[in-house]
């Protein structure tokens, strides 16, 4: 057994146990929930990440690393999404003995991607050997990053509360064009390496990289990467407020089909939007002519109208945005949600019975094409997106490199969460997506939040939360790419294997 240094005199003190360090880590990652929006606290993601750092390189072991790392990965998802009870037990009825446990059962196996990056950084550092500075500074951020890329991605991924999420209003906010949300990640976690190197010699250059870092964001912030193309567009978005049981009750289904035409045929505009599902019915089952009465609409005003809606294809059916435009010629426009949510939009195999149970409506549907064509309003391309589709970055990247799409759109029906969390996170992530695509994103949904983001990730127009109203603004489309997408992940992920590189040369240098 090591024993710590103590005072003259005093008897020697046992080292912290993986116990005390497991728990000391799962505080600090539960802590790490207040440096994401509502709260907005982002040093304190920075502190959490270098205690994680601090207690898993002084662990004992690989596997003590690993379950430091674990421990940290528990508390911090188990804060992050604890919303998620809201949705199992108020909504589908899950009972409480059965969701408390379902979103703990989550965290943990969402955790395991921080015990992986803990235990490779453990496993290298033993294996090389390497020396502190190289273990806090090239390998363990760079595994930190590439396991929440994994998150991200593994079984459809679900990359809430990735680390890069808190910087939106940080200076690492001007990385996000460039190395996008996990590269920001990965810049927090070389950022927190630092600290634990307040005491060792390399301490100066530790604090001279972390100045280079800063200062880089600083700068890259000013960057224009895109510019104005065509004309500004008049929007509306429309918060319709809709209680989540009264959406999909027959006996309130009436009142809300009403309430939309009323409000989107009130006043015209050069793009009309309507939350996620916002018309709850399929095509077939609406009232005669109810969809006429906004094409009828759309062609004497000259507005161009997206409503929320599912759409069916034969048997099968899908998430979908219809859009309704002035012109005969290209009269309609549809939009299939291509990244579905597991449980929620499809039923992983073998797990029927759970969807089942919860009894979730529209819960198995088809997907989208992962590549689809904006919808054209004036000189705008306008590319939607539904609710869960804004996490992932890298697949609206590819959409608009390939399709040069000049504004997004992401509709949402977020009252399945409540009064929670949930609902300034997801915007915090819409603001991230502007960030990194240099374009605007419009967001429309049932309770908020509703907003226009400008491409510098700035809220310029929102209406209050859980109120119906309609929310309108000018809004100028950006052309031009971001070297987030013409490259998506590869270049942050290129910087993370070069760390990992320069970490293997480092450990070959002789010792003094």
């Amino acid at each position: 057994m090591r024993w710590r240094k103590t005072k003259a005199g005093e008897p020697p003190a046992a080292p912290r146990s993986t116990r005390s360090r497991m728990l000391i880590a799962a505080v600090a990652g539960a802590l790490g929930v207040f440096a994401f929006a509502p709260f907005g606290w982002w040093p304190l993601q920075i502190l959490a990440l270098a205690l994680l750092t601090y207690q898993a390189l002084r662990a004992d072991s690989i596997r003590a690393a690993a379950l430091v790392g674990w421990a940290f990965g528990f508390g911090w998802c188990l804060a992050g999404f604890h919303w998620l009870y809201i949705t199992l037990n108020s909504f589908f009825y899950l009972p409480a003995w059965l969701a408390g446990p379902a979103i703990a059962l989550l965290a943990a196996g969402m955790a395991l991607y921080a015990a992986g990056a803990m235990g490779a950084t453990a496993w290298l550092r033993k294996r090389w050997p390497l020396p502190l500075p190289a273990a806090t500074l090239l390998v363990l951020p760079a595994f930190w990053a590439v396991f929440e890329v994994l998150r991200g991605w593994l079984f459809t991924g679900f990359p809430w509360v990735t680390a890069g999420y808190a910087h939106n209003t940080s200076p690492l906010a001007g990385y996000a064009p460039v190395l996008g949300v996990y590269g920001v990640s990965w810049l927090a976690a070389i950022t927190a390496g630092a600290l634990p190197l307040l005491m060792h010699p390399f301490r100066y250059k530790a604090i001279a990289l972390v100045a280079f870092i800063w200062v880089g964001g600083f700068a890259l912030g000013r960057v224009e990467w895109t510019a104005p193309a065509g004309q500004a567009l008049s929007v509306r978005l429309v918060q319709g407020n809709v209680a989540l049981e009264n959406k999909f009750n027959i006996e309130h289904i009436g009142n809300t089909l009403r309430m939309y035409q009323q409000v989107v045929t009130s006043a015209p505009a050069d793009l009309i939007a309507i939350p996620e599902t916002g018309v709850p019915l399929f095509p077939s089952q609406l009232p005669p002519g109810y969809l006429d009465t906004y094409g009828k609409f759309a062609r004497r005003t000259g507005s161009h109208i997206v409503l929320g809606m599912p759409m069916t294809n034969g048997p099968e059916y899908s998430n979908s945005v219809l859009g309704l435009a002035p012109s005969l010629a290209a009269s309609t426009y549809r939009y299939d949600k291509h990244h579905l949510v597991p449980f929620g939009e499809f039923i992983p195999t073998g797990f029927r019975w759970f969807t089942n149970l919860m009894q979730i409506p529209l819960g198995d549907q088809t997907r989208g094409p992962a590549i689809q064509a904006p919808f054209a309003v004036k000189d705008q391309k306008v590319l939607p997106n539904i609710c869960y589709e804004n996490v992932f970055g890298e697949e609206i990247a590819e959409q608009i490199s390939l399709t040069g799409a000049t504004i997004m759109l992401n509709v949402s029906e977020l009252a399945w969460y409540g009064e929670s969390i949930a609902i300034p996170q997801h915007l915090q992530m819409s603001q991230m997506r502007a960030l990194e695509m240099g374009r605007p994103m419009l967001s429309a949904t049932n309770t908020g939040a509703t907003v226009v983001i400008s491409p510098r990730g700035e809220v310029t127009h929102a209406l209050p939360y859980r109120q119906p109203g309609v929310l309108s603004a000018t809004v100028q489309g950006m052309s031009g790419d971001t070297p987030y997408i013409k490259l998506q992940n590869k270049l942050f992920l290129a910087l993370a294997a070069l760390s990992i590189a320069a970490a293997w040369l480092w450990s070959r240098l002789p010792r003094k």
